[in-house]
């Protein structure tokens, strides 16, 4: 076969697929899903205006004004946020008046009910009182707007207000609206949102509608057909569910895109056959190393010599097939910027992906700062970076060991929590590795900067393994501190870095006060549920442990009422978490320190002594002044034993 048939051939064959493609069914190209607000909608959604109306669902029609996507639902227009996930039918929705009234507060109550929506349970409530006579004790969210003269609107996330107390007849209130909001993955960032703000969140919903997964699983796109009934749009056509896989027009199609695509290989063989001539002829080509970012940016410090290290480069292509294509069934959580997936990749490894939330400049020097810290470090509590994506490529992705216990938060006050575990043991060692792992770092000249329980992974023996590295920072070796920003988790902060902009080593030692808190507690280091000066957790220790009530503060299912050494444990545990939350870094102990610390409890509790010079435990004021293990500051201790000493006597009295 000469050449001139060679490309007559290809050509004949796609030539011959042209009317079989042109016969094809218009529906389904006319149901490809368009966007609307920078989201693309999917069966059962339709736009109008860009898709005809058996696209989709009567009930879930888009309107698409000012490229922000409407429903209208039960008579009231609300703003399709994000489809959070088509596997469980869940998406945010935003109340539409935030958008087009000048208070952009919801005015009265509604529901979905009758609807194919309806509200999670997972949604907070926020309540607005509108033209009270009197406003409350607590200080609530201000509301300046639809307030009439010399009577107060405001707003609460806290239900029980309205569940236990008549607020309307309490405040002479004229009415009360109930608007629920998503805060659950964001509840530190409410407490400096604006009411408006909040109600901008929107709401988490779910709808029910006719399953397309096998229609779409076949290469379909779902919809209606004339008799108003379910149907399953193939490009050759409609059927009832699926699109059929042996077809004749199917096999020409096939036939003429292989043979073409064949072609197409021929032809890049010659080429790369005259590419590897040339090679040959002109010497080897340049080759940029993936392995070295720094040859990525002039712009960035990576030339510099602040990030020298090889990470092995996965294609991008491999890990979305790893996750499923980041499957929002395989997300594990949200990680200090962007979104963890399980995944596998093709040697087999069960890995954790971590996907960038945005492309900019921001985001990409958290990933490469979280790479060079991670190619520095090897600790068995530290977890593994197993390598990352090129800068060049379309996603920014950091590829970990998978950790499958979840993390220290889920087991204490989140979804895996239950009364008394992990044990009081448990939790002991688990302070201890974690303390390990942060001199480890500071050893390493490293300071995490984001320390907290969300952070701290465990597998499946309750092993620790501190991860997130994006915002920790390296110290150069001649100074005791480094000028930045203050960046971190609320609740876990350092007041004294926050305040004066200067990060050190002991800003790591206070975040590990607050994670100790947790620990002996069971509550979360911010809990906006709480009376407004106990919303962070540290705060809300200090109120307990002057109030004479460690008992208040202690989770009374870890035996610390009923098992005395348990009690002397824990007791002094609190006692290291309030040198470690001493405003003044001076005054707090050294993570190395701190670790001494707690392997002393331990041995102590593990042989069932009582470290010497301790006052008696069964008063919540035994905070081990003058005990040789605490190796505390005076004016530390003091403060601590003078305190408790002082509400002893003022309860004693009265």
């Amino acid at each position: 076969m000469n050449l001139h048939r060679l490309l007559l051939l290809p050509l004949f064959c796609l030539v011959f697929a042209i009317p079989h493609l042109v016969l094809s069914e218009t529906r389904y190209v006319a149901c490809a899903s368009p966007t609307c607000g920078g989201n693309q909608f999917l069966y059962p959604f339709w736009i109008s205006g860009k898709q005809p109306s058996y696209c989709g669902e009567p009930a879930f029609k888009i309107y698409c004004e000012d490229d922000r996507p409407t429903l209208l639902i039960s008579g009231k227009n609300f703003t399709a946020k994000k489809v959070l996930s088509y596997y469980d039918n869940s998406l945010l929705l935003v109340d539409d008046i935030t958008y087009r009234e000048p208070c952009g507060l919801p005015l009265s109550n509604w529901n979905l009910d009758g609807t194919p929506f309806d509200v999670s349970p997972s949604n907070y409530d926020l309540y607005i009182f509108y033209n009270c006579t009197t406003q409350p004790p607590l200080s609530p969210y201000p509301v300046t707007c639809a307030t009439a003269p010399s009577l107060h609107s405001f707003a609460f996330l806290y239900g029980e207000l309205v569940d236990k107390t008549d607020s309307v007849g309490n405040y002479g209130c004229r009415s009360v609206i109930r608007a629920p909001v998503d805060i659950s993955r964001s509840k530190s960032d409410v407490l400096r949102m604006t009411t408006i703000d909040i109600v901008k969140i929107g709401f988490l919903a779910n709808w029910t509608a006719n399953n397309c997964s096998e229609c779409g699983d076949s290469g379909g796109r779902c919809g209606f057909n004339d008799d108003n009934k379910f149907a399953c749009f193939c490009p050759d056509g409609v059927h009832p569910k699926t699109c059929p896989n042996d077809r004749n027009v199917r096999k020409w199609i096939g036939i003429g895109v292989g043979t073409g695509a064949g072609f197409l290989v021929l032809m890049s063989a010659l080429l790369f056959a005259l590419y590897t001539c040339r090679r040959k002829k002109y010497g080897r080509a340049s080759v940029i190393s993936r392995g070295l970012f720094s040859k990525y940016s002039s712009r960035m410090d990576f030339e510099k010599g602040s990030f020298h290290y090889k990470v092995p480069i996965f294609d991008y292509d491999e890990l979305a097939k790893a996750t499923n294509n980041f499957d929002p069934a395989m997300e594990l959580g949200d990680g200090g910027f962007g979104t963890v997936f399980k995944g596998k990749l093709r040697d087999g490894r069960v890995v954790a992906v971590k996907q960038l939330y945005e492309h900019n400049y921001k985001k990409l020097e958290q990933f490469m700062n979280e790479v060079d810290i991670l190619a520095r470090v090897q600790h068995r509590n530290l977890i593994s970076l197993y390598g990352c994506t090129s800068r060049q490529s379309s996603r920014l992705l950091l590829v970990y060991e998978y950790i499958s216990n979840g993390t220290v938060a889920d087991h204490i006050s989140g979804d895996l929590a239950k009364p008394g575990l992990p044990p009081w043991s448990t939790r002991l060692n688990i302070a201890i590795e974690t303390a390990i792992a942060v001199v480890y770092l500071h050893a390493s000249d490293i300071v995490h900067r984001d320390l907290k329980t969300n952070n701290i992974l465990l597998d499946d023996n309750f092993t620790v393994k501190v991860a997130d590295f994006g915002l920790s920072r390296l110290f150069p070796l001649d100074v005791s501190h480094i000028s930045t920003a203050p960046q971190g988790t609320p609740g876990y902060v350092d007041p004294e870095y926050h305040q004066c902009y200067q990060l050190t080593e002991k800003s790591d030692v206070y975040s590990f006060g607050v994670v100790l808190l947790e620990l002996i507690s069971s509550l979360p280091a911010v809990d906006i549920m709480r009376h407004r000066h106990e919303i962070n957790l540290s705060a809300l220790a200090i109120n307990k442990i002057q109030a004479n009530a460690l008992h208040e503060l202690v989770d009374a299912n870890l035996g610390f009422q009923s098992n005395e050494n348990t009690r002397e444990m824990i007791t002094a545990v609190a006692e290291l978490a309030f040198r470690c939350l001493q405003p003044r870094h001076e005054e707090r102990p050294s993570m190395q320190e701190v670790l001494e610390t707690l392997q002393q409890i331990q041995k102590c509790g593990c042989k069932g002594e009582k470290p010497e010079n301790v006052v008696d435990s069964s008063d919540d004021a035994a905070l081990l002044k003058n005990n040789p293990l605490m190796l505390s500051p005076d004016s530390v201790t003091t403060r601590w034993v003078s305190s408790s000493s002082t509400s002893r006597t003022t309860s004693t009295s009265s």
